[in-house]
Formats: structure tokens, sequence, C-alpha cells
């Protein structure tokens, strides 16, 4: 039988001891690498939240950017019309303030304006001068009219110095008695301020009003070739063409 020195089973003793000492250390380490693991899993975490976060503040950042461009781009397009919005509500309060000064200076403008056109219609050539005066004799009456405003009243005014203004653009024929001599009728045709004639009604007697000298001369058988192409021009009968007249006055005087 063999004997187990002393000093052997001393060692083998003592190793069991320590291998048993020795597990609740490798528990232990294997609880604090876990705990690490769990906060660095953490602050990975908490790393790329804040990469999130950062990367959404850099987009709402460009996003700011570029609303402040489109901003600035439409502030500098709408400058000039806010200038001119100004520009006008200076010019409307101008108004106001000197409306009350117009209202009162209003009916005197308007009876100048009457009064001048009548010297014009008196001066001017004499076709349908009847019915001008009698236009121009209206508007002096409803000037004193109560039941008129005076909005009303210059709407009437503007609107007779329009067909004076329309007589200077436009051609026109009518049939009426010749002035100077009583029940004769005859044709008229006008061009404009500038020229203004009569036709007999066979069409062989005519004349041109002379403004200078205030009386009628009469037209050779050429002219009055021309004046029978203008009336039939103006009555559809033919197309339109070009006339050759003696003026009953030139451009600057009609003007």
């Amino acid at each position: 039988m063999h004997t187990i020195p002393p000093w052997i089973r001393w060692g083998a003793a003592g190793l069991a001891m320590s291998l048993a000492a020795s597990a609740p250390a490798q528990s232990s380490l294997q609880d604090e690498a876990l705990e690490a693991q769990r906060t660095q899993s953490e602050l990975q975490q908490q790393i790329d939240n804040a990469d999130e976060s950062v990367r959404e503040q850099l987009r709402e950042l460009r996003e700011a950017r570029q609303a402040t461009r489109r901003l600035q781009t439409y502030n500098a397009e709408l400058a000039p019309v806010v200038e001119r919005l100004t520009t006008s509500l200076e010019e409307r309060r101008a108004g106001f303030e000197t409306l009350a000064e117009t209202r009162e200076a209003l009916p005197g403008v308007m009876r100048d304006m009457v009064e001048r056109l009548r010297r014009w219609v008196e001066e001017d050539m004499p076709f349908l001068r009847d019915e001008r005066l009698a236009r121009v004799a209206s508007l002096e009456s409803s000037l004193s009219a109560a039941d008129a405003s005076s909005a009303q009243k210059l709407q009437r005014l503007l609107a007779a110095w329009r067909a004076e203004l329309d007589y200077g653009r436009e051609m026109d024929a009518w049939r009426g008695v010749l002035p100077g001599d009583s029940q004769r009728e005859v044709d008229f045709l006008r061009l404009g301020r500038v020229g203004w004639y009569y036709l007999t009604p066979d069409g062989q007697q005519g004349g041109v009003w002379k403004a200078q000298e205030g009386e009628w001369q009469r037209l050779d058988e050429p002219a009055l070739a021309e004046v029978r192409k203008g009336l039939r021009i103006l009555r559809e009968q033919r197309a339109p063409a070009m006339l050759d007249l003696p003026v009953s006055q030139s451009l600057e005087d009609a003007s």
C-alpha cells in the first residue's frame, strides 16, 4: 500500500480551495463585462440619437436659409410695388386735402368751359351750327339746375366737348338747307374740320366752304365728281378711296 506524502495532500487541498475561491471572482468579472457592454450600448444609442438630432437641426437650418432667401427675393420684388402704392396714397391724401377747394372751384370751372365751347362753335365752320349751339344752350341751362349733381353736370359737359372733338376726326354726310340760301336743300359732305362741301340734288352744282373768307366757293366739274364720289362712299355705295378736293382750311387752322 502506497502512502501519499502529506505535502502532496496539502497541495491538492489548496488547489481545490483556490479554484473554489476563483469562481466568484470570474462571475464578478463577467458581470462587470456585461455591465460595461450595456453602458457602451447605451452610450452608442445616445450618440446615435445625438447625431440624428444634429442632422434634423441641420436640415431645419437649411430650410430656414432657403426660406430666408425666398423672402429676400420676394421683398426685393415687392419693394417697387410698395413704393408706388406709397406714392399713390400720398397723392390721394393730397387730393383729399384739396377736395374741398376743388368742389368750391368746380362751378366756376364748368361755366368757363361752357363759355369756351360756345366761342369755339361760333368761330368754327358753321356746319350743323344750330344743333351745336342748341347743345351749348342746354349745357348753360343745366348748370343752374338744382335737381342735377355736380358730377352729372360735369359728365354732360365732357360729353359735349367730346362730341365737338369727334367732329375733327369723322367724315359725315347729310341733307339740309344751304346756309344763306333759304329753302334750298343740298347734300353736305364734311371731312373732319378740313373740308366742308355741298352738292345740289342733281349733282350739277356744288361748293366748298372757305373758312378764311367765310363764304362758299363754287367747285369745277372734277371737284364735283370727287364730292359725288365721297357721298357714295359714306352711303356705302362704293368702296373707300382717296378724294382730291380743295380744303376749307389748313390742318393748322383746323386744330
